[in-house]
């Protein structure tokens, strides 16, 4: 077989190669035929159209094209040329032909026919090849590249954070815990307790929840940063909604309150859907037409509407006064629930929503305390069909109310010792927030399941692959 540089298929689709001599490589998607000819359509990944082969049996013989069945790899050289039949522009005429792997139909799942998202999580390591993942995770890749060219476009410098810390940032509890420990044989002191200086760190360490008490080290002294990166949560939450390992995004700013903040997060999160609708039209016109036809709108609904504005004491005087029956009942002081932003978004404003002045008893201890001494400058970003999508708040600066805060949540200082010091040293008005990506990529694909927008979902009982 002649050698050509490969043509990735997105390329070759393109009406000005039509008379090109070419070579393609990708994995057999269906194959069709009589006697005389076979179609065979291939899929390289690189776009969610397929590209038709054009087989004379004469010219290769049955013995040869038999193994040519759906999931084999296969190189052609050949002329493209203008189709003559539907549902393609261009085709391959194949003049040589090498099958690099084949599939054997009685075994490779995935057949030419429709398969449950539920089944293609049983096999993980081959749905990036069905058009519904190849959508996902081309999706995926361009907004992780929006991502870092908003930021870095905007002055923000990419801060590595520790994956293993010492830290809960959230104080929230439910973490992974690092050790290098024999677990049959983990070594205690006199009282009968884990003895962790003997441990890899000489202390208790876990992976980390979130990036942001170091990012505000980042912040203030680079003045904007921002990480991205993967988290981890070791709750038992078996819903559509959670992963014990996903991405976040956190980014922090030196000099910023919560004006500036609502500011960045309407402004980033616009860039990404008008990006995603930009560069990845053809996928999310696949998507709407498989899963969510109302996708593209929502995506324009997001990035067409300034974000409304109020606050949590407003937002919930809204849902008592709103006449609907909620599955969780609301009034002030509560922790929203998904039923209620979305009530407030999809419903009442019909457009995104930004809450802020959360009851502090609800809010992380960093948070920013107001005048009232009952609120916090919190804020929440309230997307329609996935409720909240960003968290954040300007963070508390003041050595003496942080201070308060730390003893009036009980939480043991002795981890975060270096964050609170900080408030000695240069203290500055500063705020950042986070958003989980998968979260996002929810949002953007159309997905109702967290699962099937990350390749390898890590949740309670299922670490597979």
């Amino acid at each position: 077989m002649k050698q050509r540089k490969r043509t990735k298929i997105a390329d070759a689709l393109s009406p000005e190669k039509i008379g090109e001599e070419i070579n393609i490589k990708g994995w057999v998607r269906t194959r069709r035929g009589n006697k005389n000819v076979s179609f065979v359509a291939i899929n390289d990944g690189s776009t969610i159209h397929n590209l038709q082969v054009v087989i004379e049996m004469e010219k290769f013989g049955e013995d040869f094209l038999k193994p040519i069945t759906t999931g084999a790899s296969l190189s052609v050289n050949g002329k493209l040329v203008a189709s003559q039949g539907k549902g393609q522009t261009v085709e391959v005429q194949a003049e040589e032909m090498e099958i690099y792997g084949t599939a054997d139909p009685a075994t490779y799942p995935l057949q030419k026919k429709g398969h449950s998202l539920e089944f293609l999580r049983e096999i993980a390591y081959l749905r990036p090849r069905t058009n519904t993942f190849g959508a996902i995770f081309r999706m995926r890749h361009h907004m992780s590249f929006a991502i870092h060219q908003y930021f870095n476009d905007r002055g923000f410098y990419y801060f590595h954070t520790p994956i293993i810390t010492g830290s809960d940032a959230e104080g929230a509890g439910a973490m992974f815990e690092v050790t290098s420990f024999n677990l049959n044989n983990v070594p205690k002191t006199e009282d009968g307790s884990i003895d962790y200086s003997k441990d890899f760190f000489g202390r208790q360490t876990n992976l980390t929840v979130s990036g942001q008490l170091e990012g505000e080290l980042g912040a203030m002294s680079l003045g904007a940063i921002y990480t991205f990166g993967p988290t981890f949560r070791a709750e038992n939450s078996n819903t559509p909604r959670h992963l014990a390992e996903f991405w976040m995004i956190e980014p922090e700013v030196a000099f910023y309150d919560i004006h500036d903040n609502m500011d960045l997060a309407e402004d980033f999160l616009k860039y990404l859907i008008r990006y995603a609708l930009e560069h990845c039209k053809d996928d999310i016109e696949f998507l709407a037409k498989m899963y969510d036809e109302e996708l593209p709108d929502r995506l324009k609904f997001v990035v067409e509407n300034d974000f409304v504005r109020l606050s949590y004491g407003e937002g919930v005087k809204i849902l008592e006064e709103s006449g609907h029956t909620f599955e969780f009942p609301v009034h002030w002081g509560t922790d929203l629930q998904s039923e209620h932003e979305r009530y407030l978004v999809e419903k009442h404003f019909k457009r995104p929503v930004i809450l802020t002045d959360y009851p502090k008893e609800i809010k992380s201890f960093y948070m920013k305390q107001n005048d009232d001494g009952k609120t916090v400058r919190a804020m929440d970003v309230l997307f329609p069909k996935i409720g909240e999508i960003i968290g954040g708040s300007e963070r508390e600066e003041n050595y003496d109310k942080l201070m308060q805060r730390v003893k009036e949540t009980g939480m043991n200082i002795d981890p975060i010792w270096w964050y609170i010091e900080t408030r000695k040293f240069g203290t500055a008005p500063h705020a950042g927030f986070g958003l989980g990506f998968e979260r996002l990529m929810l949002f953007v694909t159309g997905m109702t399941n967290i699962r099937d927008v990350i390749p390898f979902p890590r949740t309670p009982n299922n670490a597979e692959f």
